[in-house]
């Protein structure tokens, strides 16, 4: 008989990450999933079996705090979806330093950070680390440019995962950058190319697909490889 499989969603209160919470629980997963107030789950509260932890991820105390708290635990996936879109417009006459960092330290930095405290509790051989992306971080690619500072945000994040990689020094582990599509949520509008479940589903078959294979993908919800 299989064992259950574990996740841990970062970032799960709405759009994305609570789209991966509910594809997990219908595929017959144990979830764990972080929101900002727990006193406010939304629509995570009709997930069934779901635990909800508490995580602002800009704050490291409470980031260790959550360590703390899943100490020996160990997940079959671990899913750094948070994230923001930064001022609009961006205008880079008028955007403040305090904006720009916010922007950057929620977008690039906090996600490492998460990383560095939970990427031990992974299942040897076959866990997968998995960072919500975008295709808008390929410096390759010139599109968006009205979302100037998103996109560098989002550079700098593969950057960082880059780097995180390289530190980690733990070539079982499967880490994806994963692109999830341009989605109708609050953050892709409704003129969007597709919805939440098509997104999350697509992302949740990549996920196990690369489950064992080691090393670091950049890749889209279809599983199509894309370039850094």
């Amino acid at each position: 008989m299989t064992a259950t499989k574990t996740a841990l969603i970062i970032g799960a209160s709405r759009g994305l990450g609570l789209g991966l919470v509910q594809r997990l629980s219908e595929d017959g997963w144990r979830v764990t999933a972080t929101v900002r107030n727990p006193q406010q789950p939304g629509a995570l509260a009709d997930v069934p079996t779901v635990r909800i932890e508490q995580l602002e991820m800009n704050d490291t105390a409470q980031l260790d705090g959550l360590k703390q708290r899943l100490g020996g635990e160990v997940f079959d996936l671990v899913f750094i979806n948070a994230g923001v879109m930064g001022p609009l417009p961006q205008d880079l006459e008028s955007v403040s330093t305090e904006q720009v960092g916010e922007l950057f330290m929620t977008n690039a930095v906090a996600p490492i950070r998460v990383a560095r405290r939970l990427a031990g509790q992974l299942r040897e051989g076959s866990g997968v680390l998995a960072f919500m992306s975008s295709i808008l971080g390929s410096v390759a690619i010139p599109d968006g440019g009205e979302l100037c500072l998103y996109k560098a945000s989002k550079a700098a994040l593969n950057s960082m995962i880059n780097s995180f990689v390289v530190e980690l020094q733990r070539p079982d582990l499967c880490v994806l950058a994963m692109h999830p599509g341009w989605v109708k949520t609050d953050m892709g509008g409704e003129n969007a190319e597709i919805d939440v479940h098509t997104s999350t589903q697509g992302m949740l078959k990549q996920i196990k697909a690369n489950s064992g294979n080691g090393g670091l993908h950049f890749i889209n919800y279809k599983g199509e490889a894309l370039t850094w």
